[in-house]
This record gives structure tokens, C-alpha cells and sequence, in this order.
């Protein structure tokens, strides 16, 4: 490979020294030959009679273009001749394209005129790459031609990307079919393609100077997939972000902030409304059981507790300084917990970089990076940390344990987490802001989450991530273990910044957060309802052994609808044996229809449900059950939901363990039978089809990305 290094770098260094930010035809060739990239043959002829020879020895048809620094537009130029199917030709060809060019500009360098040849037949494809602010180098796929441009269908992946990303990106467009040859079509050579993008994600990550990159069209065969146009942009002062903090050092830190011996208060106050005064409070009230030092420039003491005039004066050590004074008073009080050695400060105050003060920012930044304190904030309401006790916030004092670890870049946000959790019953291991992430961020909470046994899934709302890559990498390791869900709000921003390439400027921004976190194993949720509801329900759910959902409904428009619900959550229904089809049948009326969805109808009564689900459960080749239960007087809601249970119960002793969601058509008494089956883990709503399924679908999600289906 150091060859093949070598020569792109000559390239490169041949394109700095002339102070330029793009590669010629040319040198775009001899990048792509010396990474195996494959571009159609081609030469530069001097005369008449070499473009004769030259066009001879590759195969005709041919097309010829001039070659000169000073005619970028080739074809206006009359430059550009196409389609030439012999030597003689080709010579003609030759004086016709140097006379256009003296003719439109007379003083142009001319070096020659460019001899390739043409390809044609197969699917046109792009091939290209881009350098995003937050994921660094992205490599991407989609149909070349019109319709990229028009549909937008791209699909991405990180850099370096391996074979199986490749691959995966092959069906990751919408217009996949096509690949497999449409209307007598042949299908194009999926391994060609695939290492084609393997090694466009090599060479960018090979050199970051490289920012964008397109190959486009690329002509894709059942042989071969050649690139017929090369287009490469520098910049020879990109800088990757740097390498992420070790995973160990990180929940060190983190530890410290999360589950500390010691918490002083900067601006704890004895004075009822204000800010300090809410956060001793509910260190307090909270039940945590370990020392508060109040911190506050002439008061003896706060609320009982012995108060000093800086964290310098606390004689033990502190973990974690939480702060609530006004933002200029921030980097002072912060350098004193420098230097009192002090790991973390959660950071309430705002009138930061959201305020349009980035200077006040970048001090505390500074401050922080010098005496190795990790920030949590500012502008955050602080957090809580439930297997501590532990309510670092002004917001409300918080007791409902649970094993949901929510992370938010909003305070508003924030407090919806907290109120569904409680009124769901949820529960939480933990609910954190990160606000202007000036330091801690998602990838923080990953890593000290991941190896927290008090959480089993971590759901995380933002508005961007700081570092994407750094994100990618944790998500991608700690998904494998528990859940991860996030919304990304700003889904329908213009995007990125408007870029020069046909790949920059396809990167609507929510393309490759799509991308990215599918490949990270991310649940991606889509409002804030869903992050709430999935973050209820995944935990409650057992993992699905196989693909298989059957639904088993008291009402046939129920049945469509949670059909529907199916396929817009990626779940396949499971097509109906003939036998397991005779075996349900015996338990429904005969006008109930048979297959999938199991329509018992709805004068049936409470033994028609039981019987149904219980088959259902036993069947081994059935791997989840959806219900549809409809509110009659033969079936009322609480017994329908009684049953239920015991049958999961009964069903469960004896090994048989599968996701169940319940979807409850009715009057108002179906919210108390709901209720009652999510308390015994079964995901149930009422007056939806789609939640249920949104919720069995985001449990798949998981296990799919997670290896374990």
C-alpha cells in the first residue's frame, strides 16, 4: 500500500505547490490507479497521428478532449468531441478540437488534447465522498443522473467503510431494484461496486486533505464498474477533531460527577425563588446521603449546613461543584475549583454561546482543559441520579428509581422526561442536561451508561452532536450491550452548508444522521413522545428469538391497521403454516378469518383469547405476538387484561418467552386495563395501533443491530 501512498501523495503535493483546491483530470486518474480504483483507459496525445494510434489500441468508440489550465469550460470551448469510432477520426478529431480552442481564446497553454475511452450500457451510479463538520469523512452511494438530484436518494456511511457497509449501501437506496437488473436489465456486479466504495473510503481516510470526492458517473456491469469522471476537491488545512478521550479516563471522571462522596453548592442560597436555593433544597429533600457544602461569600450557613467562601476553604475533598451564579462569575469560581482539585462542574447558569456570548464559553473552556475538569453544561438544569439519590438541578426533587438513563440538550425537554416517567411509572437511573455541551457530551454519557449497572437502556435527545464520529464509535460498541435511542431534533434544516460536489450538496444534513446512527445500531426515535415510549417499553419487552409477528385481534379494522403499523415499522408477518392455520381455527367462529392477522371477531368470549394466545406463545415458529382487543360486554377490558397476564405468566413457567404488545380499542375503561398490562410487562396502549407496534419495532431494531436475532 506505501506505493500506492506514495504516489497520490506526489499528486497532492504537486496540487499544494501550485496553491490549488482541486485536482485535474488527469491527476484525479492517477489517484484512482494508484488506489485500484477503476477509470476508463485513456492518454494524452501530442499530434494527430498519436490520437490515431492511441484511440486504435483501447477500442472504439472514443472521445477526445482538450487538456489546458486556462479552458475550464471544455465543452463551450468546442473542445469536447464524443462518440469517434475510428483512427481516422480520431485524427480529424484532433485538429478540429486545436483550432476550436485557438479560436476561443488565442493565448490559451494548450498540452494536448485527452484520448478515452467511452463507456456505455449498465446503471449509472455515484461514487463520492464528503468531509462533514461533526462525522468527519463520510463515503457515499446512490443512481447517478437525474435521479439523484431530483429524489435525493443517497445513502452514507463512515469512513472507512468495510466491505459489509459497501454492501450495505447497495440496498440502502430506494432505487436498489434497479441494481438487480429491471425490464431484462442485467444486474450489475455488486462486488465491483462495493470495492469501489471500500477503497474511496480508504482514500480519504488515507488523506484528510481530500474533502470532497466524486466519482460520477460510475458505469456499473455485470463485469465491471468503471468511473468514468473524476472530480476531487483539498484543503490542505482541514484538521480531523482529534482522537476522543480513553473510555477509562472518561468513567473515571464521570463517576466522580455521577455518584460523588461530595457536592459543593457555588452560590447556594438561603433565599426562597432563587436558583442556588432550589439546588440545596433538593440535594436535601432528594435524600442524598453525602456531604453538601454550601458556597457563598458571607453567609455563616444555609439551611443547616456550614457554609464557606470558597471551595478552597471545604477542608475533605469535593467531587462535583454544581454552580448557580451568573455566567461572568463562572471561569473565577471555576479556576478556585481547579485548584482545590475538584473533577467535574455541572454548569446551571446560562448567558453563554446560546446567548451570544461564545467568549465567556471559551474561557471556562480553557479553565477546564487546564485544570482537567469536566463540564457538564452550561445552560442546563442540571441532573439527577437516582441510585445515588442524587437531584443536582432546581428543578423538582425526583424518587421514582428505574433503569432509563434520558439525556437532553433542552431543559424544557428535560422536564417532559421527568413528568412521563412519573406518570408513567417509568422510572429512571438517571436525567441529564447537557445544554451548550462546552465539554460533556452524548459519547460521555455512553461510556460512563455502558458500564453503569444500574441502567439498562440510555435514550438521549439533541440538537446536534459535537463530535459524530466520536458518537458513532461509542453507540456502534455499547448498543451491542443495551439500547440506544435518540431523537435528533432539526431533522428539517436546509442541511449542511451548500457544497461544491453533486455528493456535498446531496447531504441534506438528516441523510447521514439516518445513515450513520442505523450503522451504530441506533434506535432512532422520531418525536419525543417515541423516545419516551420506547424508553418505557424496550426494557419491559424480552428480545425476540426470530422475525416472526403474529397478530391476534377482536376487531377486523384493528387487524388492518396494526397490519399497516407492520410494515412502517420494518416487521414482517409471518405467513400462515396450513397446520398452525387449522389449529387456530378450531378456537374462532367460522366467519372469523383465518391467516394472519388471527381475527377471532368480537363476540367472542374471555376463553377465545386465552386459547388463541396461548397457541400462539407454544407455537415455537411464532416469535411475537401483537393483540387487538376490542371493548365488548362478553370480554370487558379488566378481564381481557387479567387473563392476559395469567397466560404470560403460565406460559413463561414453562419457557416459553416472547414480546407481547397490546393495542386496546374501547371505551374509557380500556386506560385502567392498559395500565394494568404494561405494569406486567406487556407494552399496551390504548386508542392506538401504532404505538404497540412502534414500540415491538424498536425492540427489533435493537436485536438486529445488537447481533442477537
Amino acid at each position: 500500500m506505501s506505493n500506492s501512498k506514495d504516489a497520490v501523495r506526489k499528486v497532492l503535493d504537486q496540487v499544494k505547490a501550485d496553491n490549488r483546491t482541486s485536482l485535474t483530470a488527469p491527476e484525479g486518474k492517477l489517484v484512482c490507479d494508484a488506489y485500484g480504483i477503476p477509470v476508463p483507459k485513456e492518454g494524452v496525445a501530442k499530434s494527430a497521428g498519436e490520437a490515431g494510434k492511441m484511440a486504435s489500441s483501447m477500442g472504439f468508440p472514443v472521445v477526445m478532449k482538450i487538456v489546458s489550465p486556462d479552458i475550464l469550460h471544455k465543452t463551450e470551448a468546442g473542445g469536447v468531441i464524443v462518440g469517434l469510432k475510428s483512427a481516422e477520426d480520431a485524427e480529424k478529431a484532433y485538429e478540429t478540437i486545436l483550432s476550436n480552442a485557438r479560436k476561443y481564446k488565442a493565448d490559451a497553454k494548450i498540452e494536448g488534447v485527452q484520448v478515452q475511452q467511452m463507456l456505455a450500457g449498465g446503471t449509472e451510479v455515484i461514487v463520492g465522498s464528503i468531509t462533514d463538520g461533526s462525522f468527519g469523512k463520510l463515503v457515499a452511494f446512490g443512481l447517478g443522473g437525474v435521479l439523484v438530484e431530483v429524489l435525493k436518494d443517497i445513502t452514507f456511511r463512515l469512513a472507512p467503510a468495510t466491505k459489509e457497509d459497501a454492501l450495505s449501501m447497495l440496498d440502502g437506496i430506494q432505487a436498489h431494484e434497479i441494481l438487480k437488473g429491471v425490464r431484462g436489465g442485467e444486474a450489475v456486479n455488486r462486488t465491483a461496486l462495493a470495492d469501489v466504495i471500500v477503497k474511496v473510503s480508504q482514500l480519504v481516510t488515507d488523506f484528510p486533505e481530500i474533502v470532497e470526492l466524486d466519482l460520477n458517473p460510475v458505469f456499473a456491469t455485470a463485469k465491471s464498474a468503471i468511473a468514468a469522471d473524476v472530480r476531487i476537491v483539498v484543503d490542505f488545512a482541514y484538521v480531523p477533531k482529534p482522537k476522543p478521550r480513553p473510555t477509562e479516563e472518561i468513567v473515571a471522571a464521570m463517576s466522580r460527577i455521577m455518584q460523588p462522596k461530595a457536592v459543593a453548592v457555588v452560590g447556594a442560597s438561603a433565599e426562597d425563588g432563587k436558583i442556588g436555593n432550589s439546588v440545596m433544597k433538593n440535594l436535601i429533600n432528594g435524600g442524598y446521603k453525602g456531604d453538601i457544602y454550601p458556597i457563598h461569600p458571607k453567609a455563616a450557613e444555609i439551611l443547616g449546613y456550614k457554609a464557606y467562601k470558597s471551595v478552597k476553604d471545604v477542608p475533605g475533598v469535593i467531587d462535583t461543584a454544581v454552580f448557580a451564579i451568573p455566567a461572568k462569575f463562572v471561569a473565577a469560581a471555576l479556576t478556585e475549583c481547579g485548584e482545590k482539585k475538584i473533577p467535574g462542574a455541572v454548569l446551571i447558569p446560562s448567558g453563554f454561546a446560546e446567548a451570544g456570548a461564545p467568549e465567556l464559553q471559551a474561557e471556562i473552556v480553557e479553565v477546564g482543559k487546564k485544570y482537567d475538569i469536566r463540564l457538564m453544561g452550561p445552560n442546563i438544569y442540571g441532573f439527577y441520579y437516582t441510585p445515588a439519590n442524587l437531584c443536582a438541578t432546581f428543578c423538582t426533587a425526583y424518587d421514582v428509581k428505574g433503569h432509563a438513563a434520558l439525556s437532553s440538550q433542552s431543559g424544557g425537554i428535560g422536564m417532559a422526561i421527568i413528568g412521563f416517567s412519573r406518570s408513567a411509572k417509568m422510572g429512571v437511573s438517571a436525567i441529564v442536561g447537557l445544554g451548550n455541551k462546552s465539554d460533556i457530551d452524548e459519547d460521555d454519557l455512553l461510556a460512563f451508561f455502558e458500564q453503569d449497572p444500574n441502567t439498562n437502556l440510555i435514550a438521549q435527545h439533541c440538537e446536534d452532536l459535537k463530535d459524530g464520529r466520536a458518537f458513532a464509535e461509542a453507540a456502534k460498541r455499547v448498543s451491542k450491550k443495551k439500547p440506544v435511542v435518540v431523537l435528533k431534533a432539526g431533522r428539517t434544516s436546509a442541511g449542511a452548508k451548500a457544497a461544491s460536489s453533486h455528493t456535498g450538496a446531496l447531504a441534506g444534513n438528516d441523510k447521514i444522521y439516518e445513515d450513520v446512527l442505523a450503522q451504530s445500531g441506533v434506535i432512532r426515535a422520531r418525536s419525543l413522545r417515541q423516545l419516551l415510549e420506547f424508553a418505557r417499553g424496550v426494557p419491559v419487552l424480552p428480545t425476540p428469538k426470530g422475525e416472526n409477528v403474529l397478530i391476534i385481534t377482536g376487531a377486523g379494522g384493528s387487524g388492518v391497521l396494526l397490519s399497516d403499523s407492520c410494515v412502517d415499522n420494518g416487521l414482517s408477518l409471518m405467513s400462515m403454516p396450513p397446520d398452525l392455520d387449522a389449529a387456530f381455527r378450531k378456537f374462532i367462529p367460522p366467519f372469523g378469518a383465518a391467516g394472519n392477522p388471527v381475527d377471532i371477531t368480537g363476540g367472542e368470549p374471555p376463553i377465545t383469547y386465552v386459547n388463541t394466545v396461548k397457541l400462539g406463545l407454544s407455537d415455537e415458529r411464532i416469535h411475537s405476538l401483537i393483540l387487538g382487543y376490542w371493548h365488548t360486554i362478553v370480554t370487558p377490558p379488566m378481564v381481557f387484561a387479567r387473563n392476559m397476564v395469567e397466560v404470560k405468566k403460565e406460559m413463561e413457567a414453562k419457557g416459553f418467552v416472547k414480546p407481547i404488545v397490546a393495542s386496546l380499542a374501547g371505551d374509557v375503561e380500556v386506560e385502567e386495563a392498559a395500565e394494568y398490562l404494561y405494569q406486567n410487562g406487556i407494552p399496551a396502549y390504548a386508542y392506538s395501533t401504532e404505538l404497540p407496534v412502534e414500540v415491538l419495532g424498536a425492540k427489533y431494531k435493537w436485536a438486529r443491530g445488537a447481533g442477537l436475532l
